[in-house]
């Protein structure tokens, strides 16, 4: 073994045995503790070596223990800020498959696995030509098959969202996106200790009343997949979960079943930060080597998440890189968005850049590029897709009382109509108040797992407006689709989230104040607050075949996300809330030619005077089911928009 913290950690399977590798260079000793089950007190316990770098490691003769259980054991400084002390063992930083208990310190157990042969039946990577290419659905996975609405036959979330008939991938199938975006799948700390009670390293839960973390935001693992989503998976309170390592087979088959249907896979990945009251085995390996810590070997918290991982050290570098490239290699995962990747450094960036293009170069990169600092104008000259919040913040709004968006009749406070412009051409940074080098580098959206759900943004703004505090409907539909169109018109990638394309609620019942609130931070939710209700299709089914029809446009246009922005010309009305504009079709080699009226006023319509020729409707507020033609003049009404298309003249 080479003296260097990136040789080849965690459990390697050699020709003649099994060798363990554990960083944690302040350590006093390591013990290598080995298991024939989970709940097994003890079988075998081995001493290990330390070498100069602080790699302790062992080697354990024959395959007697594949497929069996293994901890670390550390010995170390107890009353010192620079070693985290426990003296419960360890679980591998490193483990590609993790059983533990459900509770909030998860008593952890790697498995000792070798990877298996597995039937990909020919499918691989789904990649797009142009990242402009996708329609990008943003969900977490037990949100597509916990509703019985769902019809997901298997208990199992991952082979539920593989058969359900209604929710899951049937549901992506039939409205029409190409790329599933799942919020963390990474092996995470589920329970949280209940709320306000202070546990044994003095830490106290003073932000979490429901004790449990839904969205999967706390990694514990980076290289295992998570257990409650797999076949003997439970959230049930102190049962042993990851038995079994079907959690490996299930999610590869659904990765498999994704890019059979032609749709691209993409995991959120949580790198900024980890997980924070569990036995979590950065912290009780080597705190130095992994984290952000101030003068006294504090940890600091400018992910706002607790404890942030230091991109700086090698020991966390070679742990991210060794993390994505087995989620590329053995899982097939087509791209990635990383969570709160302002906290990272830029050498590191590139290195992380540069490492997944060598072997996989059309790699998707996404960042949530704040956290730290705001940096998506660095992310872009990088060649990454980043989350474009100005996109979000001028059509939908950023508070649904005190900051709207156009798409309420309103104009956001400093936004000039240049501006607005760019924003539709793709945000570009050569415009002021611009981000991105190339508009494929904007991820366009209204709706996230953060935040309210834009059809909760938009009842909130039609309550504020009434005097009863009711809720019109047919305003609300209709204020939806402009969103919709909105974001649909504009150049970049479009990223939808789960139940957008019916309004979905986010209402939740406050026990305390006895009443429903709109939820706008629902993670710590699992229940029906976040599960979806297939069956509220029906409620709201003309706009959800609107989104369909968008969506079929937008994909089958590819003026309307791939332009240049020299092909894109606005026109000048007295309403700075009519927005048109027409997009030469040159510059994609499309035979058409397209023309856009966006109506933003709330009270009046507006007459636009078309290009002479023969215009062909694609869609209105309305969807067009038959062809339809007009010329010379139309009326657009408020609070919608008019997309058409003519024939370019190629003779010249």
């Amino acid at each position: 073994m080479t003296e260097s913290t990136d040789s080849k950690l965690g459990c390697t399977i050699q020709k003649d045995g099994l060798v363990f590798r554990l960083l944690a260079p302040e350590a006093v000793s390591v013990q290598l503790c080995l298991y024939e089950f989970y709940e097994q007190k003890l079988a075998k316990i081995l001493d290990m070596s330390k070498n100069s770098v602080g790699v302790w490691s062992v080697f354990v003769e024959g395959f007697d223990w594949l497929n069996k259980w293994y901890t670390y054991s550390l010995d170390g400084p107890q009353y010192t800020s620079e070693f985290e002390y426990t003296h419960y063992e360890i679980a591998d930083p490193y483990s590609t498959h993790v059983a533990n208990r459900n509770h909030y310190l998860g008593f952890y157990k790697s498995l000792i696995h070798q990877e298996d042969e597995f039937d990909w039946e020919g499918t691989d990577h789904v990649f797009p030509d142009d990242i402009s290419d996708l329609i990008i659905y943003e969900t977490h996975i037990k949100d597509m098959v916990a509703h019985p609405s769902a019809i997901a036959p298997d208990a199992s979330c991952y082979n539920g969202f593989i058969k359900a008939q209604k929710g899951g991938l049937n549901h992506l199938k039939n409205l029409g996106v190409n790329a599933i975006e799942f919020l963390p799948l990474q092996k995470y700390a589920y329970y949280e200790p209940p709320f306000s009670e202070e546990i044994e390293n003095g830490l106290i839960n003073t932000w979490n009343p429901t004790g449990i973390n839904y969205w999967g935001y706390m990694t514990s693992f980076f290289h295992a997949p998570e257990s409650i989503y797999s076949t003997d998976g439970t959230t049930e309170k102190n049962a042993v979960v990851g038995n079994q390592p079907s959690a490996i087979y299930e999610l590869k088959s659904l990765v498999k079943a994704c890019h059979k249907e032609n749709m691209s896979v993409i995991m959120d990945v949580v790198y900024n930060h980890s997980s924070q009251y569990d036995l979590n085995p950065l912290r009780f390996s080597s705190k130095l080597s992994y984290f952000r810590l101030d003068q006294d070997a504090n940890y600091l918290n400018d992910s706002w998440t607790g404890n942030d991982l230091d991109t700086q050290k090698e020991a966390t570098r070679a742990l991210i890189l060794s993390s994505l490239e087995h989620w590329v290699t053995h899982y097939k995962i087509d791209g990635f968005r990383f969570d709160l990747a302002g906290i990272f450094d830029w050498e590191f960036v590139d290195i992380m850049t540069q490492h997944l293009r060598s072997f996989n170069p059309d790699c998707i990169l996404i960042a949530e590029p704040w956290g730290g600092e705001y940096k998506p104008v660095g992310y872009s000259e990088r060649g990454w897709s980043s989350w474009n919040d100005r996109i979000r913040n001028t059509f939908k709004g950023y508070d649904p009382i005190h900051q709207k968006g156009v798409i309420f009749g309103e104009w956001p406070h400093n936004l000039h109509r240049y501006t607005l412009e760019n924003i539709i051409r793709g945000t570009l940074d050569k415009e002021e108040h611009g981000l991105f080098k190339q508009s494929n580098h904007s991820i366009n959206y209204l709706e996230s797992h953060d935040g309210y759900t834009l059809g909760d943004f938009i009842r909130m703004v039609l309550q504020s407006e009434s005097k009863d505090e009711s809720i019109d409907e047919v305003e609300l539909v209709r204020l939806h689709k402009l969103g919709a169109f909105l974001l649909m018109v504009s150049q970049g990638v479009t990223m939808i989230h789960a139940g957008q394309e019916w309004a979905r609620s986010k209402k939740t019942w406050d026990e305390a104040a006895q009443k429903y609130f709109f939820n706008h931070d629902s993670y710590n939710r699992d229940d029906s607050t976040n599960y979806l209700n297939f069956d509220e299709l029906n409620l709201n089914s003309d706009l959800y075949e609107y989104y369909k029809a968008l969506i079929n446009i937008r994909l089958n246009n590819k003026s309307l996300r791939s332009s240049t922005a020299e092909s894109i010309h606005f026109k000048v009305y007295h309403d700075p809330l009519h927005i048109t504009f027409s997009i030469d079709g040159a510059s994609t080699s499309s035979p058409y030619d397209y023309f856009i009226s966006i109506n933003c006023n709330r009270s009046v319509d507006h007459e636009i005077i078309l290009p002479e020729g023969t215009w062909e409707v694609l869609i209105t507020h309305s969807i067009k089911n038959t062809p339809e033609t007009i010329q010379n003049s139309y009326l657009v009404e408020k609070s919608s928009g008019i997309l058409m298309r003519r024939l370019r003249d190629t003779s010249n």
